[in-house]
């Protein structure tokens, strides 16, 4: 049963359910300085949390502490309402939490299947490399999340740029991913890469998944996510539901640090 048929995540908030993750009071310095100071953001399945603000405002590096990248020096994270304790990117992954970076992180002499199992190939009871179960599990998680994709058997360097994206997210939801960081997804796409990569999404939120992007690009956090969180100066300057607020609410949130219900009051 998808999110789509229970609850949607703006229910799940309103009703108080308990948030698929939940980043809470996190501090992280560097050389005393700052770099995110007492911020907490959450995450319901089926939704996704834009996180905002210029370069050195805190977003990627509050992220990596979920990710596994960095450590906290104070805060706490929790899973489905219980504590979690993540060191390093492998313990991020038994939460289920998978991280797909800028650059993807794909082998360009590799097809899309290579690229699915790298590290983890699937094989045959004599231990070879099952090249054609491979394909034939590409096949089927890439015919879920993207119908069109049709080069199988091609080097990842020879897709487009939406293509590439949707090898790494098929990687992703295949070794189970329940939470999502994705960075810049539609960075250097075009229209219609950039409306691939969105239909990717609505698919992943309709499996339940929960998606933090990282993204300067207001309009890019305006068309994709339910909520954006906004950072500057290491801080929080407010999470706001993406249709209560403007391309101006939040342009004014990253420059001026205002969050729009504070100067409403």
């Amino acid at each position: 049963m998808t999110v789509s048929e229970t609850k949607t995540a703006k229910q799940r908030r309103a009703d108080g359910d308990t948030p698929l993750v939940e980043l809470k009071d996190i501090c992280v310095s560097f050389g005393g300085i700052h770099a995110v100071d007492h911020v907490s953001v959450d995450l319901h399945p089926g939704e996704v949390v834009g996180l905002l603000g210029h370069n050195g405002a805190g977003k990627s590096t509050l992220i990596k502490v979920l990710s596994g990248a960095y450590q906290m020096d104070s805060g706490e994270i929790r899973v489905n309402g219980d504590k979690a304790v993540i060191t390093n990117p492998r313990d991020a992954r038994t939460y289920n939490v998978e991280t797909i970076y800028q650059t993807l992180a794909l082998a360009d002499n590799l097809d899309a299947a290579s690229n699915l199992f790298l590290g983890r190939e699937l094989t045959t009871p004599l231990g070879l490399v099952d090249d054609s179960a491979m394909e034939a599990e590409c096949r089927k998680i890439m015919g879920g999340l993207n119908p069109n994709f049709r080069k199988f058997s091609e080097p990842v360097s020879a897709l487009s740029g939406g293509q590439r994206q949707s090898v790494a997210i098929a990687r992703a939801v295949y070794f189970n991913a329940k939470i999502l960081i994705m960075d810049e997804p539609t960075a250097a796409l075009g229209p219609q890469e950039t409306q691939m990569v969105a239909e990717l999404i609505q698919k992943l939120k309709a499996q339940g998944i929960g998606i933090f992007l990282i993204d300067h690009d207001v309009h890019a956090v305006m068309e994709l996510c339910d909520r954006a969180s906004v950072m500057k100066n290491g801080q929080l300057v407010g999470t706001v539901n993406i249709d209560d607020v403007t391309d101006d609410d939040l342009l004014s949130m990253i420059i001026l640090g205002k969050n729009p219900s504070q100067a409403a009051a």
